[in-house]
């Protein structure tokens, strides 16, 4: 099965509807959290799961289709919240990290066509991407506070914990995609 490359085609129909179900799949598993600084939830799973069967090109859509249905003010962030202020609030960044994880899973599928190693590796990186992305931006908020935000400080509440849990996401990402692919027709 071919993966849609960048290019000027035209997408059908099955291909839009595709990239609704996957920002619909991302937004279910938004609302699977645990409250924590940065809440815990099964958004990243969704996030290598739908570029991972996708490819690149819809994956991202759909991504981008999920952020943008949260920034207009459709409760499909954690905890049922939506609308802008959740975008440039303290932990929005770890949301539009969501499209390096994309982005990088894209190029890795670009570069590398969609062999599980590099789906594996751009996952990874796709995840140190979102993770700096959201960590700066979670101290960008802070910037002016009376107490300063260390480097220290973010990382031990907005990294640390989530490593393990969304490397486990992947592999589990990675094991549901390889099942799924061939279901799925674009």
């Amino acid at each position: 099965m071919a993966k849609q490359k960048f290019t000027g085609k035209r997408l059908n129909i099955k291909s839009l509807v595709n990239c609704g179900l996957f920002a619909s799949l991302i937004a279910v598993c938004s609302w699977i959290y645990i409250p924590a600084a940065v809440p815990f939830t099964m958004q990243v799973f969704a996030v290598f799961v739908s570029v991972a069967i996708l490819g690149g090109k819809l994956g991202m859509m759909s991504v981008l289709t999920y952020i943008l249905l949260g920034f207009s003010g459709a409760p499909v962030f954690a905890g049922f919240s939506g609308g802008y202020a959740s975008l440039i609030g303290p932990t929005g960044g770890y949301i539009i990290g969501f499209i390096g994880i994309a982005g990088t899973m894209w190029l890795f599928e670009v570069i590398f066509g969609s062999k599980l190693w590099a789906t594996a590796l751009g996952m990874f990186l796709g995840l140190l991407v979102c993770y700096s992305f959201g960590t700066a931006w979670f101290m960008a908020a802070f910037a002016g506070a009376p107490e300063s935000v260390t480097l220290g400080f973010v990382l031990a509440k907005c990294v640390l914990p989530f490593v393990v849990p969304d490397l486990l996401k992947a592999l589990l990402a990675l094991i549901v995609s390889k099942r799924l692919k061939s279901k799925v027709k674009l």
